[in-house]
């Protein structure tokens, strides 16, 4: 399996990791926050939900035009200001379980050339479309894992009240 086949299929689970981490979360335990300045399950998702709409324009960019350019984004400032702490949480799943998948089926059937097609990202530079699925194939993955941790923080947080 090639560098590229690999990324995709990883690309193409990541939204089964997360649905998988948020198994049974319900209740008090969407809105808790481990720590100031860190985010709930609630907030992690809706991130999850405004990523991958980002990610779709970018992907989309980079394929049609010639070296455009990718405009970062402020994911602080998103979650305060898109309210993810109120954002229904089977909402944010199921649009980023939906735009996942339709992104994969954008990427999955491109010649391996196509991911050296380059834009200008404007905190990172030059970035390629293997740049770009490498990163969006490791998001929902480290997500996954923060997911579990905020739960796990959750049960103790709840045993020592209990």
């Amino acid at each position: 399996m090639s560098e590229i086949q690999e990324l995709l299929e990883r690309f193409r689970r990541g939204a089964e990791l997360v649905a998988t981490a948020m198994t049974g979360a319900a209740g008090p335990e969407l809105d808790f926050v481990p720590e100031p300045g860190k985010w709930s399950v609630r907030q992690i998702v809706a991130h999850l939900a405004d990523s991958e709409i980002v990610a779709a324009d970018r992907f989309r960019r980079i394929i049609a035009e010639e070296n455009p350019t990718l405009i970062s984004y402020d994911q602080d400032a998103w979650a305060r200001n898109l309210n993810y702490a109120r954002r229904r949480t089977s909402d944010s799943l199921e649009t980023f379980r939906r735009l996942r998948a339709e992104n994969w089926e954008l990427l999955k059937d491109l010649p391996e050339s196509a991911f050296e097609r380059k834009a200008t990202h404007s905190e990172r530079g030059t970035i390629t479309l293997l740049d770009l699925l490498k990163i969006y194939a490791a998001h929902p993955e480290a997500h996954a894992r923060q997911l579990m941790e905020v739960r796990n923080r959750y049960k103790e947080a709840k045993k020592q009240h209990a």
